[in-house]
């Protein structure tokens, strides 16, 4: 048997849409997760895919904590060490590019105060 077409609803559809793997199913289904994970984080609406992200962010900004106190805790000394040791290892920067580097530095510019039309936002309306 050869189908030649999908009807469903009222809708008429080509063969095509028989031919989906348990591959693609689980594709985009990881990236609906994904997708709500993002609208959670980005909404402060807790679900649960974003829960793993908020831990992973909480556990972050606890040790940045550690490194500007005395506060400390087993995982967030593996964390100072590796700050430590990274330091240490980095390669030494050429005389060159520190003069470069000195050179580059600019001042911040001033910004002036711009005269914005808020079209009445606030009462101020001028006739």
């Amino acid at each position: 048997m050869h189908v030649r077409k999908v009807y469903d609803d009222g809708s008429v559809f080509n063969p095509d849409v028989l031919d989906i793997t348990t591959e693609d199913i689980l594709a985009k289904f990881g990236v609906a997760i994904s997708n709500l994970a993002s609208i959670s984080l980005a909404s402060g609406y807790i679900t649960k895919p974003a829960v793993p992200h908020l831990l992973a962010n909480a556990f972050k900004n606890l040790a940045a904590v550690t490194f500007d106190s005395d506060y400390t805790f087993k995982q967030a000394d593996k964390l100072k060490e590796a700050a430590k040791n990274a330091v240490h290892h980095a390669p030494a920067a050429g005389g060159k590019s520190q003069a470069k580097a000195e050179v580059k530095e600019e001042k911040p510019k001033e910004e002036e105060a711009a005269d914005v039309d808020m079209g009445g936002l606030f009462g101020d309306e001028e006739y």
